[in-house]
C-alpha cells in the first residue's frame, strides 16, 4: 500500500496544479473571482504576476513569461505574448496578461493527462501475458509438487511421517505463492507511467511503453515536430495585373477557418497590414492538399502546386519563384479565384532549437531517422539536411494515406517503427506505426491516434521516453526473472530435497517470510524506476 501511494504522487502533483478560482471579466469590464468550475469557453480572464493559470487558452492582452516545467518539462520560463497558448496549472511569471478561455474542465490538457496516467497506470504490458501463461499452469503444478511432496514422506520419510508430511505440503504451498509474479509487472508499469508523467511525456498504455523500447525507425513529420509549427510569410507574389493586398485578402479570406500553421500566418500578416478577410462559406479542407471556400462571390483556393495541377489551375507563370522560395526552405501557398491563379504567397518556419541536438542523439543510439514532409521535397531538405539528416531519408510531397503506407511499407521489411507528428494529416501514420508519439501542441485527433505524447512538444522527449521504456521493461523482466527463480529454488527446497544430505527441511513460517520478500523485493525493485536517469 505504502508502494501504491508513492507511485501515485505524479497523479496528486499534478491535481494539485490547478487553481480553485479564476478572475473572471465581466461584460462590463469588472473583474470578479469565480470557482473555475464556472468558467465557460470564451471567458476573458485577468493573469496577475504569480498566479497559476487556470484553464487552456489564447492570451489576448499583455505578455509574460510562464513556467511551464510542471505540466511540460520545460526547465526556463517560456515567452508568452498576444495570440499564445498558455496550458492550465502553468505559473505565470512577473508579467500580466488577459486570455480567453479555450478549453475548460475535462478538456483541459491538465486533466487529459491526469486521465491519461491513471489509464495507463492500470493498463496491462505484453509481458504480463507471459505471467499470466506461466500462472494457468503453475497453480495445478504447485499442487501436484505438494501432494507428490506429501506422498513422498508418508513414504520414506522419518516418524511421525504424517507431521513431516504436511509440514513440506504445506510449506510448499505457501512459498509457492505467486504474488512476487502478479506484482512484477504491474508495479513496474505503475512506477514507470508516474516517472513519466513527471517529464511530460503522457504514455497511453503499457503496450506502447514496451514497444518503444524495441523501436529502431524514427519518422519525423517537418511542420510542428520539427519546426516549431509558427511559420511567418516570407514573400508574397501576385500574377501580372493582381494588387498584393488583394492577393493577401484573398488568402486571409480562404484560410481564416483553417487550422494549418501555414494557413494562421497568412492570416496573421493580413491582421498586421490591417487586411480585413471578407468572410467565407462552404470551407473545405483537403488534408495535405489545400482549402477552399466562397467568400462574396468567388469562389477561393489556397493550396499546393499539384494540387492545382489536379484542379487545372496553370501555375508555370510563378513555377520559377516557387522553386527558388522552396529550396530555401519555405513552403509555398498558391491562390486561386474563380478557377483563376492570383499569385502565390511562401511561408517559412523556423526550426525549434532542440531539434538538431535531439536528431543526433536520437542517431548516435542507433535509430534511423526519417523526416516525412507534405511540404515539397525541396523544402523537406532545406530543412532536414542541416540537421544531419541525408536527402534519402528525407520525402517531401507525401499526402496522409501516402505516410500511412510509407509506414506499413516499414514495418514489412521488419523495422519497428515510431512515428512522431502533431496534425491530423499524422493521424493514419501515427495510429499505423508500431508506436505513435504525437506532440503535445497538437491537434486532438493527432494526440487520439498515439500511443505516446510528449507535452512539451520537444524532440528531446523522445529520446527520454525511449530510455524510460527501456528501463521499465528491462525492470519488469528482472521482476519476472527473480519471480520465476524464486519458485524455481524455493518449491524444492520446501518440498525437502535437501533433506536426505543436509537434513534440512524448512519451516512454514519461514516459508511465509521468504513469500512475503519475494514480494517486497519485486517492489522495491520496480520503485527504483522513481530514479532512473532519463
Amino acid at each position: 500500500m505504502r508502494a501504491r501511494e508513492q507511485t501515485g504522487n505524479a497523479i496528486r502533483s499534478l491535481l494539485r496544479l490547478a487553481p480553485k478560482t479564476a478572475t473572471r471579466i465581466n461584460a462590463d469590464g469588472h473583474d470578479e473571482t469565480v470557482a473555475v468550475e464556472a468558467l465557460a469557453v470564451g471567458d476573458r480572464l485577468r493573469i496577475r504576476p504569480g498566479e497559476a493559470v487556470p484553464v487552456d487558452g489564447r492570451i489576448t492582452e499583455g505578455d509574460s513569461s510562464v513556467d511551464q516545467s510542471m505540466v511540460t518539462g520545460e526547465s526556463l520560463p517560456v515567452s508568452k505574448a498576444i495570440g499564445a497558448n498558455v496550458i492550465g496549472g502553468t505559473i505565470n511569471g512577473s508579467g500580466a496578461f488577459v486570455m480567453r478561455a479555450e478549453k475548460v474542465g475535462r478538456d483541459t490538457m491538465l486533466a487529459r493527462i491526469v486521465q491519461m496516467v491513471a489509464q495507463a497506470q492500470r493498463s496491462r504490458a505484453p509481458a504480463q501475458r507471459l505471467a499470466d501463461q506461466v500462472a494457468g499452469w503453475f497453480v495445478p503444478l504447485v499442487l501436484a509438487v505438494a501432494a507428490l511432496a506429501f506422498l513422498a514422506w508418508m513414504t520414506f520419510g522419518p516418524v511421525p511421517r504424517l507431521s513431516f508430511a504436511l509440514l513440506a505440503a504445506v510449506s510448499v504451498l505457501i512459498i509457492a505463492c505467486p504474488c512476487a509474479l502478479g506484482l512484477a509487472t504491474p508495479m513496474s508499469i505503475m512506477v514507470g507511467m508516474g516517472r513519466g508523467a513527471e517529464r511530460g511525456i503522457l504514455i497511453r498504455n503499457a503496450e506502447a511503453l514496451e514497444r518503444l523500447a524495441a523501436v529502431d525507425t524514427i519518422i519525423l513529420d517537418k511542420t510542428g515536430t520539427i519546426t516549431t509549427g509558427e511559420p511567418s510569410v516570407q514573400a508574397i507574389m501576385p500574377v501580372a495585373g493582381t494588387a498584393e493586398a488583394d492577393l493577401l485578402k484573398a488568402a486571409a479570406s480562404v484560410e481564416r477557418n483553417s487550422q494549418h500553421p501555414v494557413g494562421r500566418a497568412i492570416v496573421k500578416e493580413a491582421r498586421a497590414r490591417k487586411i480585413s478577410a471578407t468572410p467565407a462559406r462552404d470551407f473545405v479542407s483537403v488534408a495535405g492538399r489545400g482549402v477552399e471556400a466562397i467568400a462574396g462571390t468567388r469562389k477561393l483556393a489556397a493550396g499546393s502546386e499539384a494540387w492545382f495541377a489536379e484542379r487545372g489551375i496553370d501555375t508555370s507563370a510563378l513555377s520559377k519563384d516557387a522553386e527558388r522560395l522552396s529550396t530555401g526552405g519555405a513552403s509555398v501557398i498558391y491562390i486561386a479565384a474563380d478557377g483563376a491563379l492570383m499569385g502565390l504567397i511562401a511561408v517559412a518556419d523556423t526550426v525549434k532549437p532542440t531539434s538538431k541536438a535531439a536528431i543526433a542523439d536520437l542517431q548516435r543510439t542507433g535509430l534511423k531517422v526519417i523526416v516525412l514532409s507534405g511540404d515539397s521535397v525541396a523544402t523537406a531538405r532545406a530543412v532536414a539536411t542541416p540537421l544531419g539528416i541525408a536527402a534519402a531519408d528525407t520525402h517531401g510531397g507525401v499526402l496522409p494515406d501516402q505516410k500511412q503506407a510509407f509506414v506499413q511499407a516499414l514495418k514489412a521489411e521488419g523495422r519497428v517503427v515510431a512515428m512522431v507528428g502533431d496534425g491530423i494529416n499524422d493521424a493514419p501514420a501515427l495510429a499505423a506505426a508500431d508506436v505513435g508519439i504525437a506532440m503535445g501542441a497538437g491537434t486532438d485527433v493527432a494526440i487520439g491516434s498515439a500511443g505516446l505524447t510528449l507535452v512539451s512538444g520537444d524532440l528531446t522527449g523522445i529520446l527520454a521516453a525511449r530510455n524510460l521504456a527501456r528501463a521499465t521493461t528491462r525492470n519488469i523482466k528482472q521482476n519476472l526473472t527473480f519471480a520465476f527463480l524464486y519458485n524455481a529454488a524455493g518449491v524444492p527446497i520446501a518440498a525437502g530435497v535437501l533433506y536426505p544430505v543436509f537434513g534440512l527441511l524448512l519451516s512454514p513460517m519461514i516459508a511465509a517470510a521468504a513469500m512475503a520478500l519475494s514480494s517486497v523485493s519485486v517492489i522495491a525493485n520496480a520503485l527504483r524506476l522513481r530514479r532512473a536517469p532519463l
